[in-house]
This record gives C-alpha cells, structure tokens and sequence, in this order.
C-alpha cells in the first residue's frame, strides 16, 4: 500500500476552543472516509511551540502545514483589498456579516489572497464582533480613549479607525500583545470577548466596552501546491468538510461568547453596554474613514459589503 498522503492542520489556540475543534472535526471526516489512505495531525497552538500567532502563515505557504487560519487582518499587507473588512461598523449584525463573507465579497477576497499567496482559500472562520478592553478606565464615547495605547491587528485600516478614535494604535503580533497585556506596556487592546478570556486579558483589564467595532473572519487556507496535487475525491472531501466545519465553529462561536461574557463578569471586571447615543458617537467619529475607502478599494467592492435588500 502507498504512504498515506500527510495533513498538517495548525492553529494558534487551545484544543478545547471552537477553532480547534472544528479542525478536528475535518480530521476526523478525512480518516473516516479515506482511512490509511491520510494520515491526520494536529498543531492546535504553535505559539506554545515558540513560534508567533503570524508565524501560521508562512508555515502553511511553504507547506510545513497543510492547513491553517489567520484573522483576514494579517495578510492586509499582501492583499490590499482584504482592508475592506477592517473597516469599523461594516456590518449591522452577525447575519450580513456571514453572508458577505459566504457570498460575492468572500469569494472576490479568497481570489485576490490567492493572487498573492501560495494559498487555496476553502472558507472562512468566525472571529466575530470585537469589543475593546483597556485597564486604565471605563470607556462610554471616543473622548474615553484618548491617549490610550491600543493594541490593533496588523492592518492600517484598524490602526487608522483607533486614530479618529483618539486612542494610539500599536500594531503588533497577538503574541508580542499578549506580553505587552501582561507588563502593562500597553494600555488596550480589542478582541472578541472568547479571544480576551482565552488568552487571559479580562486578568488584567478591568474595563471591557461592547463596541463592536469591527467583524473579522479567519480564512481557511491550505499549502495551494500540496491540495492541487491530491486526487480530486480528497479534494472534494477537504471542501465539504471545511463546509460543515464553518457551520460548526460559528454556532460554537456564539455559545463561546456568552461562556466569556460570564467569565469577565466572574473575574469582577466591568462591563459597558454602549447606548444608543453612544454607539452613534463612535460610527460617527470613524466616518471619514468611509470617504476613504471609497479612494482605497473602489465603489464596486465596498458595493459587496452591502446587506441585500430585502
């Protein structure tokens, strides 16, 4: 019998998140339907290993893993156009998030990575909805980031928002922030609620605003040379698989923010429901942000962002 053909899945958080397990949920329907036909491994978090959270994107474009994911931020360098989906209150709710991504925006974005890396884009991931979190105060209207050093995404859009914002804005790796959290280097930084309990920032950040400022998904992308060269069946088992393996880390995504939600409140953090007024008070401040996209991308892409109509 031939060597079984390897698959090196990797990520850069715990094995009990839903990231980590939906990976395993693609392992597990490979082996079932393939048998000693693959041989399935796992990487659940390289940056226990030394390596950076970023570092997962050179090590599945030179093919040292099969399979990874990245927040769509990181690769803003080498792919302008993914800038599009860093800008602030993109999205109205989760739903028109989900479907610009599994649409017409989604598609035009995985092509575009895949013009520029050594990738094929199969999906994407939910980060989701992120909130800021500081330790210096409770932050109610844009006024209550000034002067405050915010980590952001490696994403000039992001580091643009937090400007109009009046916070300073330090793009830096997760793994650098998370160091910088701990010394108190760093005054903020913005997360989903499950990405700031799971790497422990509600430990040292007392404040934590719900201001869903931006929606970020994490492209699932493979080693482009290594998927092209499978037999076509396990291709399309890959496809499908990642297909209900979104599915599955989306709904896991919502019961995990509610589960951190909890834990914040537990650890006797504080916890900011913006207003109404509020809310209005930060979209309006990051407004000119839109006049500028429109300079940046073009009308036609900030077009695809747009929930249909009804």
């Amino acid at each position: 019998m031939p060597n079984p053909i390897q698959i090196r899945m990797g990520g850069y958080v715990p094995a009990s998140t839903g990231f980590s397990r939906a990976l395993k949920l693609i392992g597990d329907r490979l082996t079932a339907e393939f048998g000693e036909r693959v041989e399935v491994k796992y990487v659940w978090n390289i940056m226990e290993l030394g390596y950076r959270a970023e570092d997962i994107l050179w090590l599945v474009e030179h093919g040292l893993l099969t399979l990874g994911y990245q927040s769509s931020s990181y690769l803003t360098d080498r792919v302008p156009e993914l800038g599009v989906v860093d800008l602030p209150f993109l999205f109205a709710h989760t739903q028109a998030a989900r479907a610009a991504m599994d649409g017409a925006l989604g598609d035009l974005l995985a092509r575009k990575i895949e013009e520029r890396v050594n990738y094929r884009v199969l999906g994407w991931f939910e980060n989701g909805f992120r909130h800021v979190s500081n330790r210096v105060r409770e932050v109610h209207i844009p006024a209550d980031l000034a002067g405050l050093r915010i980590r952001v995404l490696p994403s000039n859009v992001q580091a643009r928002t937090f400007e109009l914002l009046g916070a300073v804005p330090m793009r830096m790796d997760l793994t650098q922030a998370i160091e910088m959290i701990v010394a108190g280097a760093i005054d903020a930084q913005e997360n989903p609620l499950s990405n700031t309990v799971t790497y422990g920032v509600h430990k040292f950040h007392r404040f934590h605003t719900l201001s869903n400022h931006f929606y970020i998904s994490r492209p699932i992308f493979l080693h482009r040379t290594t998927f092209d060269a499978w037999p076509a069946d396990l291709q399309r088992a890959m496809r499908s698989a990642i297909t209900d393996a979104i599915a599955f880390q989306r709904e896991l995504h919502v019961q995990e923010e509610e589960d951190a939600r909890k834990a914040i409140a537990a650890q006797g953090c504080e916890i900011v429901d913006l207003s109404d007024a509020e809310h209005d008070a930060f979209v309006a401040a990051v407004a000119p942000l839109i006049n500028e996209a429109r300079a940046t991308f073009g009308q036609r892409l900030l077009d695809l962002t747009a929930e249909p109509a009804a």
